[in-house]
C-alpha cells in the first residue's frame, strides 16, 4: 500500500528493492510457522523488474500440502502484512509442475499463465532442502 510520507501530503509508493526485501522477510516467517511452504516468487511486473508506482504483487507460493480451492488456500496466508496488495497463486510442486507442462493450444487462461509463470517467476525464497510431506501449516 502507498504510505504517507510524515513531512508530506504526498503518497510515496514503496521501492521495489524494499518490497522484495519485504517479500523475503515474509517468506522466512511464514516458514517458521509453515514448514511445507518450499519456495516464494514473484512474477509480472516485479518478475520482470518493471515494477513501477501502482504495480501490485504477483506472489507464487509453493506449499508442499495445499489443498482445495485457491481462494481457500489464500486465506491461510497473511498477506496483509506485505507492503502492497497482492494476487497470490498457491500450488503444491507437482501443481507447478503440471502447470508450467501446459500445452499450448489448451485453455487459454492456463497457457497464459504457464507462459507468465515460463518467462516472468523469479524466485525470492527458495527453501534449501525441501521437505517433502512434510508438516502442514
Amino acid at each position: 500500500m502507498p504510505v504517507r510520507s510524515l513531512t508530506q501530503s504526498l503518497l510515496r509508493w514503496p521501492e521495489p528493492e524494499l518490497v522484495l526485501k519485504a517479500v523475503e522477510e515474509w517468506s522466512q516467517q511464514q516458514a517458521a510457522h509453515c514448514p511445507s511452504l518450499q519456495r516464494v516468487g514473484v512474477y509480472g511486473s516485479y518478475g520482470r523488474g518493471e515494477a513501477g508506482v501502482g504495480s501490485d504483487l504477483d506472489l507464487l507460493l509453493i506449499d508442499a500440502q495445499a489443498e482445495g480451492p485457491q481462494w481457500s488456500r489464500y486465506r491461510r496466508w497473511p498477506f496483509e502484512q506485505l507492503p502492497l496488495s497482492c494476487d497470490a497463486l498457491v500450488l503444491t510442486p507437482a501443481e507447478l509442475d503440471q502447470l508450467l507442462a501446459a500445452p499450448t493450444g489448451g485453455d487459454p487462461a492456463r497457457t497464459a499463465m504457464a507462459r507468465a509463470l515460463q518467462q516472468d517467476c523469479r524466485w525470492i525464497w527458495p527453501q534449501k532442502s525441501p521437505r517433502r510431506g512434510g508438516g502442514g501449516c
